[in-house]
């Protein structure tokens, strides 16, 4: 049974930073890309960053720069460093992972980003 679990969201103000965890259970971790996906009310699903199993990485636009996704094979968890934060990356934070035609989520962590 594929378990994905986030921790780290919270209130935090413009300019600050956060760092997001995934802890992973029931995959081989190492074998798999882990993706951090964000979305706010009414809007669809937004693909934010990309971690593949040999460490290399893909960003979207908006957070190129300020966020830096990275993992540990050991810990099965796939983190989120994110920087720099802007009241615009507030929404809810989900790990993400797809095997086998299947997607997995975890049950999102809460960003607000505001003074």
């Amino acid at each position: 049974q594929v378990q994905l679990v986030e921790s780290g969201g919270g209130l935090v103000q413009p300019g600050g930073s956060l760092r997001l965890s995934c802890a992973a259970s029931g995959i081989i971790f190492r074998f798999n890309a882990m993706n951090w996906y964000r979305q706010t009310p009414g809007k669809e699903r937004e693909l934010v960053a990309t971690i593949y199993s040999q460490g290399s990485t893909n960003y979207a636009d908006s957070v190129k720069g300020r966020f830096t996704i990275s993992r540990d094979n050991a810990k099965n968890t796939v983190y989120l460093q994110m920087n720099s934060l802007k009241p615009e990356d507030t929404a809810v934070y989900y790990c993400n992972c797809n095997i086998g035609g299947y997607r997995f989520w975890g049950q999102g962590t809460q960003v607000t980003v505001s003074s």
